[in-house]
C-alpha cells in the first residue's frame, strides 16, 4: 500500500477525537476535519474543516482526495457509520479505521450488551465485505479495552473519586484487566496509518498498562502523599443493581455492568498480554500504575 499521507477525521472534538487529531497532526499528517452543518463544535486552528450533509453522496465529496479516514464519532453517532463506510470505500480511501475503541468484536459482554455489540458489528462487517469485493479499500479496528486514565477521572463508580481521595475497592481488589490510555488511543491510530499493510482488514490490540484495583489504589496513594478512604464494595450488587435497571428501563444500567464486566469473576477484561497485543507494532509504550496516577492526579490538578 502506497503512504498515508491525507486523513479525515469524524469526531475530531470528542473525548477520544481530541487527542486523536492533535497526534496525527503532530505525527506530520495532513488531517481535515470533517462534521455536520450544524455541529457547534469548535476545533484547532489551523485544521481544514468540512461541514457537510451526513449522506452518501454528501460525504463521498467531502473525503474525495483522503487517504484514510478515522471515525470517532461515539455511540450516538454508530447508526451513520455503514453511511460514511460506503461514502470512504466510493472517494477511494485506501484505509477506513471503524469506530469500536472497545474491547474487541470477540469480546465475552454481559447479553444485555447485545444490542450494543450489534450495531458495532454491522460497521465493521460492513467494512470488511467492501474489502473483500474491493482490494484498493481496506479497514482497521482498534481495541482499547478500558480507556483507564479517562475513566478513572470520569466516573468515579469505577472505584475511584479522585477529588474526594476516596475509593471503593470490589470483591478483593485483584482482579487485573488491561486498558489504554488517551496518549495510548491517539498513538494507536498514528500506528496504524505509519503500519498500513500490517494493520490492513483486521482489528489491532492496543494496551497500555495491565493492572488490578489493589494496584491502582496503591499508585494513587503514593502519588498523592496520602492515605485514602477505602469502602468495600461486591460486583455481584453491580450486577443485580444493572440488571435491574436495564429490565425496567432506567438510565445508569450500562455503566453499572460495564464496571461488574471490568472487576467480576473471571478477569475477562483482558485484551492481550503485552506480548499477544500490537502495541510494539503501533508504538505504544507500556505504562505502569504511578504512570497512570500521575496522569489521573495531573488531570484533576489542571
Amino acid at each position: 500500500m502506497s503512504v498515508i499521507k491525507k486523513v479525515a477525521v469524524f469526531g475530531a472534538a470528542g473525548n477520544f477525537g481530541t487527542p486523536i487529531t492533535a497526534a496525527l497532526v503532530t505525527a506530520g499528517f495532513q488531517v481535515t476535519i470533517i462534521t455536520r452543518i450544524e455541529s457547534d463544535s469548535t476545533f484547532p486552528d489551523g485544521i481544514p474543516v468540512i461541514r457537510t450533509e451526513y449522506t452518501v453522496e454528501k460525504l463521498t465529496t467531502a473525503l474525495t482526495g483522503q487517504d484514510a479516514a478515522v471515525s470517532v464519532i461515539g455511540p450516538g453517532g454508530l447508526h451513520v457509520q455503514v453511511a460514511l463506510i460506503d461514502a470512504a470505500e466510493a472517494a477511494g480511501i485506501k484505509r477506513f479505521i471503524v469506530d469500536d475503541f472497545g474491547w474487541g468484536p470477540n469480546f465475552n459482554s454481559l447479553p444485555e450488551f447485545r444490542e450494543i455489540g450489534t450495531q458495532r458489528r454491522a460497521a465493521y462487517d460492513h467494512a470488511k465485505k467492501l474489502s473483500q469485493t474491493n482490494p484498493n479499500f481496506t479497514y482497521t479496528g482498534v481495541t482499547i479495552g478500558n480507556p483507564i486514565d479517562w475513566a478513572i477521572k470520569r466516573f468515579p463508580l469505577m472505584g475511584f473519586d479522585v477529588k474526594q481521595r476516596s475509593a471503593v475497592i470490589y470483591d478483593d481488589g485483584t482482579v487485573e484487566f488491561t486498558g489504554t490510555t488517551l496518549e495510548g488511543i491517539a498513538q494507536a491510530i498514528v500506528g496504524v496509518l505509519k503500519h498500513p499493510d500490517e494493520t490492513a482488514n483486521r482489528h489491532v490490540k492496543a494496551r497500555s498498562i495491565q493492572v488490578s484495583q489493589n494496584k491502582l489504589l496503591d499508585a494513587l496513594q503514593r502519588a498523592s502523599g496520602q492515605s485514602w478512604e477505602v469502602k468495600r464494595g461486591a460486583t455481584s450488587d453491580l450486577l443485580e443493581s444493572g440488571r435491574e435497571k436495564h429490565q425496567s428501563g432506567v438510565s445508569g444500567w450500562v455503566l453499572e455492568l460495564l464496571v461488574y464486566q471490568l472487576f467480576g469473576p473471571g478477569g475477562r477484561c483482558i485484551v492481550a498480554s503485552k506480548e499477544d497485543s500490537d502495541a510494539d507494532l503501533l508504538e505504544i509504550k507500556e505504562e505502569s500504575p504511578d504512570d497512570i496516577a500521575r496522569k489521573v492526579l495531573g488531570s484533576i490538578a489542571n
